[in-house]
């Protein structure tokens, strides 16, 4: 609920009844999600939003506050994540699965006080590119699915639906 998105598109302007992001790591590759829910009468102005958020964390450091209230919380998470087995075995698995390295909760909470406004401005430029952006919506009017697209990934909104079904665009 303090996240950018949900500050500006739902608190601020009461567009969604949802928006957010996470990540999810393979072993060669991941993504990074941002997912909104919402009417479609609203659905352009929602991704304009969402594509000033992103640009801004591109363009713009981060405010020092702003950056320690997403560590703070991301290491709260962390620590309360070790209360719940199944959390910590799904941890566990993951390195595992990845081959990457396992790291002790005091390493992962020393790395993350040690990110820097200009660290997340890097991999904000090397994750904002419009062009390599995949889309998946669903609702009753392509033509308001399409229009909402364009605002973050024109080029999404010119393709022909691949997805089965009425009103569901994908790339």
């Amino acid at each position: 609920m303090s996240s950018r998105l949900f500050q500006e598109v739902r608190e601020k302007r009461g567009l969604a009844y949802s928006v957010g992001s996470y990540t999810a790591g393979y072993a060669d590759a991941g993504q990074v999600v941002v997912h909104l829910g919402t009417r479609e009468d609203n659905l352009a102005t929602c991704c304009q939003v969402i594509e000033t958020e992103l640009r801004r964390l591109r363009d713009f450091a981060v405010p020092a506050a702003e950056l320690q209230r997403a560590k703070d919380h991301l290491k709260g998470r962390l620590v309360l994540g070790t209360e719940s087995p199944g959390t910590r075995m799904n941890r566990l698995g993951r390195a595992v699965i990845t081959d990457t390295e396992m790291l002790t909760i005091d390493e992962i909470i020393d790395r993350i006080d040690q990110v820097r406004d200009d660290d997340v401005q890097a991999l904000a430029a090397e994750f904002w590119q419009p062009e390599t952006m995949s889309v998946a919506a669903v609702g009753p009017n392509t033509d308001l699915i399409r229009a909402g697209i364009a605002k973050v990934t024109p080029h999404v909104a010119e393709i022909d639906p691949l997805a089965v079904g009425h009103g569901v665009l994908a790339r």
